[in-house]
């Protein structure tokens, strides 16, 4: 008997994690890398000494069938529950408050854990930064800058990992797919997580902002499942950010604390920046994924499907259910 086929998938966001678990239950043999410590991406949280903050994806939707069993599942093991906070919007002078038709979603008890939950049952290699991919006679081989060559004699490598990390990678290889990754502009954003010793008195959990720098503020302790020091997170607007990317953390800072402060908002006793080079894409490209059967090289992401986890959740399952057509077919 032929052995099953062994993959590699490079990213183990929710894209990635979604299309390894795919293949995984069909047998095929998956190693996934990631860079980071922990599998999640931008579904991530930072914790210190009695607090955390959510300070990527702030919740999901669900409205596609799958997802929404998807999303019923990680309600089921605990890992993923319904957020409704007190929503207002600030649009200039205006301020309104907003009542929510949208179903908001958030990972227990942080963003990362629906991750987490999904990569328990697979083999993720962390703290691996895959920087070159070889074509071998009898296969694919993957190479990190931390370990050297890795898996070998690999039927298929598939990259969940944003648009612009994709060149590097296929430049060579593919030069469709890297064409394809170049029509995503992808766009970065400041985050700003914030402390504080007591609960802060603001009509508002979350909050939608039109003016200035900021464009997203949310009070992470009322989020189902958190403890800890009253946290606040701040999002900055992309093309704010785009013009700040390379500022000083304090100068970003100072900056939406101000912003903060003329909504209500407190100096905080303590705060993190983080900067997103690869927060959104605008517009998010809509082919799904991308696979050549030929070459066996393929893509997923949120940027190309729509953007949001969901999308990036059915960009994973789009491109396994394309790979194992291409296997059952040979």
């Amino acid at each position: 008997m032929n052995p099953a086929p062994h993959l590699a998938l490079i990213g183990a966001g929710i894209a990635g994690l979604s299309c390894a678990t795919m293949l995984q239950q069909a047998r095929l043999e998956v190693s996934l890398f990631d860079k980071a410590r922990s599998p999640g991406g931008r579904m991530s949280t930072r914790r210190g000494d009695d607090w955390q903050c959510d300070h990527g994806a702030q919740y999901l939707t669900a409205r596609h069938a799958e997802f929404r069993a998807e999303v019923a599942r990680w309600q089921q093991a605990g890992v993923a529950d319904l957020w409704e906070p007190r929503l207002w919007r600030f649009d200039g002078d205006s301020r309104e408050h907003r009542e929510s038709t949208v179903e908001r979603f958030v990972g227990i008890p942080a963003m990362t854990a629906p991750a987490r939950y999904l990569a328990s049952t697979l083999s993720v290699q962390a703290l691996a930064n895959i920087q070159q991919i070889r074509r071998q006679a009898h296969g694919w081989q993957v190479c990190s800058a931390e370990y050297g060559g890795l898996e070998t004699r690999l039927s298929a490598v598939l990259l969940a990992v944003p648009a612009p990390q994709v060149a590097p990678l296929f430049k060579q290889l593919a030069p469709e797919l890297v064409a394809l990754a170049g029509r995503a502009v992808m766009r970065g954003s400041w985050a700003l997580m914030l402390r504080f010793a007591a609960p802060v008195d603001l009509t508002f959990d979350a909050a939608f902002v039109n003016q200035g720098p900021l464009r997203w503020i949310a009070r992470n302790s009322s989020k189902p499942g958190r403890n800890g020091e009253e946290s606040w997170l701040l999002h900055a607007r992309p093309e704010w950010s785009g013009a700040h990317l390379e500022d000083d953390p304090e100068r970003v800072a100072a900056a939406l604390l101000d912003a903060f402060g003329q909504l209500g908002g407190l100096a905080p006793q303590d705060w993190t920046a983080h900067r997103w080079r690869y927060a959104d894409t605008e517009p998010p490209l809509d082919e799904g994924c991308a696979w050549r059967p030929d070459i066996g090289l393929g893509l997923c992401g949120d940027w190309l499907n729509g953007g949001k986890v969901e999308g990036a959740w059915l960009s994973g399952r789009a491109l396994a259910e394309q790979v194992l057509r291409s296997f059952v077919e040979c």
